[in-house]
């Protein structure tokens, strides 16, 4: 069950990686590649899985021939290239993923970990045992529920664009996010002296902070009650920074602020952006909190006409505390 397009489901090779199996995501569609030694055999399934939805899958080789079945619907058999007729493999079955420090050499470039929920796993009539594994990393229990988004769990950070977002003088945000926390960082991109923006949950109140290097401004919106925010239903947020001017829009309703400082119009950044908080060692000058966002966050999108940049978290290049393209609980 997943609601990622791309990624490495399962994989096992001989230790010269002439022989190995591999069965990969890549947009949203299964395929099945092995080599006996003396060749490539590829095989292809056009149903697409990143629904969210239990499917069940079965790959094979029998016979000289490969073969996926998703949810009892078979794929073309493929004949095998060349006259091999064993898959030569060493014991290790890596399920989900591969180690950081292993290259796998002949499987294209799907050999990134997929965010998914996988349940039993049978490998010649046999299930396997997933609860006593050889290694893991970063494995949790499947979600009872899952849906679109991705979870942040209170305790650290994606970190987005390492070359550095440059805000200057106008930036359009907008994301969704559902929680049941009254205080969270959302977002922030910041310099290590002044210019910087942020977005924040403080109190149950959202606030939208931008500083030009002339003082900050801030845009709060406050909802009706405290927990307003908080109710653990999807929320959509829209923070527009134009020059001296900002608006801050939730679930429809449009604050503002403006700074007295018409002629400081730019938030000269090259920094990171950090969603959901951020690193102990980075100075963050338009956020008052260190809270890191304990919820689901979905469809960032930053805009600098003519440019849309819609932001999959699966591209960070550095995360802690997040789990990508799953968020628990049914749609709300």
């Amino acid at each position: 069950r997943t609601f990622a397009s791309s990624g490495l489901i399962y994989y096992m090779a001989h230790q010269n990686q002439a022989d190995y199996a591999v069965l990969q995501l890549h947009g949203g569609r299964l395929h099945f590649m092995f080599d006996l030694g003396k060749g490539r055999t590829k095989v292809s399934h056009p149903a697409l899985l990143s629904d969210g939805k239990w499917h069940t899958v079965k790959t094979d080789y029998v016979k000289r021939k490969g073969l996926i079945t998703v949810d009892g619907q078979e794929s073309p058999m493929v004949t095998v290239v060349g006259d091999g007729t064993t898959l030569d493999v060493e014991g290790l079955f890596y399920l989900g993923g591969l180690p950081s420090q292993y290259r796998a050499r002949k499987i294209g470039n799907i050999t990134h970990s997929i965010p998914a929920c996988i349940g039993d796993v049978t490998v010649n009539s046999k299930q396997l045992d997933k609860d006593s594994p050889v290694s893991t990393f970063t494995v949790n229990r499947c979600y009872a529920a899952a849906q679109e988004g991705t979870f942040f769990d209170g305790s650290g950070y994606a970190a987005l664009v390492k070359e550095g977002y440059k805000v200057q003088t106008d930036v359009n945000i907008t994301l969704e996010f559902r929680t049941s926390s009254q205080n969270g960082v959302l977002l922030g991109i910041s310099t290590a002296k002044v210019d910087a923006i942020g977005l924040e949950l403080v109190d149950g109140k959202v606030l939208f902070h931008v500083n030009n290097g002339a003082g900050r401004i801030t845009a709060t919106y406050e909802p009706k009650t405290a927990t307003a925010l908080c109710d653990g239903k999807w929320h959509t947020l829209q923070a527009n920074k134009s020059k001296h001017h900002i608006t801050l829009i939730v679930d429809g309703n449009a604050v503002g602020a403006e700074s007295p400082h018409t002629r400081s119009t730019s938030v000269d950044t090259n920094n990171p952006i950090y969603v959901g908080g951020y690193p102990a060692g980075v100075k963050q000058k338009c956020l008052s909190s260190q809270t890191s966002f304990r919820g689901c966050l979905r469809k960032l999108v930053l805009i600098k006409r003519p440019q849309v940049q819609s932001f999959d978290f699966s591209r960070a290049f550095e995360w802690h505390g997040v789990f990508l393209h799953s968020c628990p609980g049914t749609e709300s």
